[in-house]
């Protein structure tokens, strides 16, 4: 049996900031704080603690919205158009679904949340986060290791995430 420290949108609860359901996601962490449960919103609130030069692949979400809320550090925010900013401590970043989206931590190190909700007709977010990721102890970031882009471009598919290209190129 599974135990559980994230809250689940379905009642009132509280989550210390210590706790959640923390996975070695894709070379960083992922505290899962809130999971959807069985809302109708599919409303989830993932932590995330990143190292310089991570992004995700180039993608888009098929059905959740998904703001990100930069807690610490720098991240830069590839834009649709081909332009990118850099966002840092305190910077909401809205994600609409539908819109193609990459971005890639600048600093040494960055803290962000992000909150997904709309998925309906599917997991949502935060069985993605557990779907890719395998259970660790949040105390330090794990050792990277190689990532197959085939199976995370399928688990994403599997979660109403469109891969559209590859991760950003490592940083200088």
């Amino acid at each position: 049996m599974t135990t559980t420290t994230a809250a689940t949108i379905d009642s009132l609860q509280s989550v210390p900031a210590d706790q959640g359901d923390h996975h070695f996601f894709l070379n960083h962490l992922g505290t899962v704080k809130v999971a959807a449960g069985g809302s109708t919103s599919g409303l989830a609130l993932v932590e995330f603690v990143a190292p310089r030069g991570f992004g995700p692949p180039r993608h888009l979400h098929v059905e959740e919205d998904e703001l990100m809320y930069v807690l610490e550090g720098e991240i830069r925010l590839d834009l649709d158009d081909g332009d990118s900013t850099v966002v840092s401590s305190g910077a909401v970043v809205t994600l609409p679904h539908g819109i193609p989206h990459g971005w890639q931590v600048v600093s040494d190190e960055a803290r962000f949340l992000t909150i997904n909700a709309g998925r309906r007709d599917g997991p949502s977010f935060d069985q993605f986060v557990a779907a890719l990721g395998t259970p660790t102890d949040p105390s330090s970031l794990p050792d990277a290791i190689e990532i197959d882009p085939g199976h995370v471009a399928a688990v994403c598919a599997q979660h109403g995430i469109e891969v559209l290209g590859p991760p950003p190129p490592p940083l200088d």
